[in-house]
Formats: structure tokens, C-alpha cells, sequence
């Protein structure tokens, strides 16, 4: 059988997958980290600004969660055959927005 047949799996199918995971995985690691030290920034803050971060952290700390659990889904997904390169570049990009969202969130309040 042709190596480039329907039924088998293009060769080097697996570049772009590998690529992706040795960045998303430390890219998710730092936005996790970041996103859960982030409350230090206002560890001076007292009274009305408190409040307003901390409602903020609120809003913005689960949906960091749920953006690197999208991440990690779009990654598992670039791994199962047919492999797909869109899914492979879609995860560390989900990430990055993830992160941003997190940072317009707490910046918005």
C-alpha cells in the first residue's frame, strides 16, 4: 500500500502536533502560573479598589480555566488521526487569548 493513501497517515503527520505541544504545554503552564499570582498585584490595595479586583479575579480566574482546558482539548484533538495542522496551531493560539482575556478583565474593573 502507497504511503500517502487514504487509509494511511501522511508521513511527518506528526511535526505539526509535536510542535504544538512543546509549546502550548510551558505557554498554558506560565498563563496558569500567571493567572494565579496575579492576586499579589493587589495585595496593597484596600477598600473600593480591593473590592473591584477581587470581583474581577473572580470573573477572570475561571475563565482562564476553561480557556486552557479548551487548549488542552484543540491539542489532544491535533493528536487523533487524521491529524490536522489547524487544530495543532489553534491550541497555543487559544492560550495567548486565553491570557489576554484574563488580562481585560482584570484591567476592565
Amino acid at each position: 500500500m502507497p504511503a500517502n493513501t487514504p487509509d494511511a497517515p501522511a508521513t511527518g503527520s506528526w511535526i505539526a502536533p509535536l510542535f504544538s505541544t512543546l509549546l502550548t504545554l510551558p505557554l498554558g503552564l506560565f498563563a496558569l502560573v500567571f493567572a494565579m499570582f496575579s492576586p499579589m498585584a493587589c495585595d496593597n490595595c484596600d477598600g473600593a479598589e480591593a473590592d473591584r479586583f477581587d470581583a474581577a479575579f473572580e470573573v477572570a480566574f475561571p475563565t482562564v480555566l476553561a480557556g486552557l482546558l479548551v487548549s488542552l482539548g484543540l491539542l489532544i484533538a491535533a493528536w487523533i488521526p487524521p491529524r490536522r495542522a489547524g487544530l495543532a496551531v489553534a491550541a497555543p493560539l487559544t492560550v495567548v487569548v486565553t491570557l489576554l482575556v484574563f488580562m481585560g478583565v482584570l484591567g476592565a474593573r
